[in-house]
């Protein structure tokens, strides 16, 4: 397999691990107040957060960031706790603000996920001098992967709120709060 094919596997596999549940459980937390109709508002989502992603990834590969890989660990469940809670406030499901607060959290949240998997890549491309291939072939693989994430969580939202007819907010409250009950828990197992 080609260095690019490598890499976009390695994106698309680290999203979708269910040994590193907590990617799954920020998207589903920053996604399960949407509806398929909302699509382009998903879309947007997922791109933030996959840019942040590559922005730290990129920064930290290229040895312009470094940090305490134990705090980083504890960041991550810490972003998943922040948006779960943040589903709470979600009375009315209009979203007609140009670029809601949810955009720029999905951004800087993915900031901080970018920096737990910086130094495995980094080991992972050794001291290649053009590492920009293998970059956007993670993110791009990433991408995809979120992408996936995102269709099952549309999928079991409409199974449960269209077709079920289950109230969208009480559906939005019961799984935060099961996305908060485990990330919590995550929290606490890798406080510094």
């Amino acid at each position: 397999m080609n260095d690019f094919g490598l890499f976009f596997q390695m994106g698309y596999k680290h999203i979708a691990d269910l040994n590193g549940i907590d990617h799954i459980l920020f998207v589903a937390a920053l996604c399960i107040r949407f509806q398929l109709a909302d699509w382009r508002k998903i879309l947007v989502l997922v791109t933030a957060f996959t840019i942040g992603h590559s922005i730290t990834l990129a920064l930290s590969v290229f040895n312009v960031l470094t940090y305490p890989v134990k705090w980083i660990e504890f960041l991550i469940p810490v972003t998943i706790v922040i948006t779960a809670i943040s589903n709470v406030f979600v009375k009315k499901f209009v979203f007609r603000t140009r670029f809601p607060l949810v955009y720029f959290f999905a951004l800087f949240f993915g900031m901080v996920h970018g920096l737990g998997f910086s130094n495995y890549l980094k080991s992972l491309l050794g001291r290649d001098q053009n590492v920009v291939p293998q970059l956007l072939a993670f993110n791009l693989g990433l991408e995809v992967g979120q992408l996936l994430i995102v269709a099952g969580i549309l999928l079991i939202s409409f199974i449960f709120v269209s077709v079920l007819k289950l109230n969208r907010r009480e559906f939005l409250l019961y799984v935060s709060g099961g996305i908060f009950a485990l990330a919590l828990q995550m929290m606490l197992e890798r406080l510094p």
